[in-house]
């Protein structure tokens, strides 16, 4: 049986998966027609990244499942003509990706990396970083992502707290979870790394108030969600160096709008959204593996709770 799979991405995004998705089908014996352009009524799955030609689901009533590209979903999992099965991309490229993001900001702001860079205006300054186990590091979401991180942190021995909405059990790592454990991890945060998923929940879950429990002098790191922090708070909280530098990888707005001011502070870097990018060959490999598992009857694997929202 010959399964027919519609690519339904962004202009130019099927370049990029024309050879390594048939190829990681091929591999498990699976039969496919790939195509941009698949009649609604004879598409078995969408393998599927946010853009503007599909965003009515009604005509697939047949089709077993979509398959995302993104591993968040937020843009898509409140469609209400979304009924399908929905499936985020978890896999080990954007896993490891974002690990060495995280773990080269926090290492760079740890060892005062910055200073050294852009030089020390001939003050032969010999100051001294503490150790990574005299360092506390929080990690807020414990999922995937942010459970690597914070386990690949606590591996190179700084003292890891890590926080979830649910309790989480991480070997060599502090987790705590509700409304108080979000107090005690942000209490200690000189470093602070957020991880969390974008749901109504998760929104602004760095803000005024919670600013102001970090100790004096704390850096924050978020590759996870712009939404994560209110932006005019974080400004506030810089302007008064309670925070004294935030790397920022995720936006509101993106790209970016050149007059925002993140690009022109002075203790803000600024990447372009490049922290844990999905790869075509390993993305594949998890479409490839979880459209044999459902052709099979098993469980697919990283269905959308539509409920929690990821």
């Amino acid at each position: 049986m010959t399964l027919n799979i519609l690519f339904s991405g962004p202009d130019g995004l099927w370049q990029k998966y024309q050879h390594a998705l048939p190829e990681a089908l091929k591999a498990r014996g699976i039969d496919a027609v790939i195509s941009e352009d698949m009649p609604t009524d004879r598409t078995d799955y969408i393998v599927y990244a946010p853009n503007p030609a599909l965003t009515d689901f009604t005509p697939y009533a047949q089709t077993k499942a979509v398959l995302s590209l993104w591993a968040g979903v937020e843009t898509i999992v409140g469609n209400p003509t979304l009924t399908q099965p929905l499936c985020r991309m978890v896999d080990d490229g954007l896993e490891l990706g974002m690990t060495e993001w995280v773990i080269g900001h926090v290492m760079r702001h740890h060892l005062g990396m910055d200073r050294h860079i852009h030089g020390l205006n001939g003050v032969w300054d010999q100051t001294t970083p503490p150790l990574a186990r005299d360092r506390h590091v929080t990690v807020l979401g414990l999922g995937m992502l942010g459970g690597a991180a914070a386990k690949a942190l606590a591996a190179l021995g700084f003292q890891v707290t890590g926080w979830a909405r649910s309790p989480k059990d991480i070997a060599g790592v502090t987790c705590l979870h509700g409304p108080e454990g979000l107090k005690q991890a942000l209490c200690t945060a000189e470093i602070c790394v957020l991880l969390l998923p974008n749901t109504p929940a998760t929104e602004n879950t760095l803000n005024a108030e919670t600013l102001a429990m970090m100790p004096r002098g704390a850096v924050i790191l978020n590759p996870g969600r712009g939404v994560l922090i209110d932006d005019d708070a974080l400004l506030d909280a810089l302007d008064s160096d309670h925070i004294a530098h935030a790397t920022l990888d995720a936006f509101r707005i993106e790209p970016l709008p050149d007059a925002h001011a993140f690009w022109h502070h002075p203790s803000v870097t600024v990447t372009p959204h490049i922290a844990a990018e999905t790869r075509p060959n390993t993305a594949s490999e998890v479409i490839a593996e979880n459209i044999l598992r459902a052709e099979a009857g098993q469980p697919m694997l990283h269905l959308v709770d539509r409920t929690a929202g990821y």
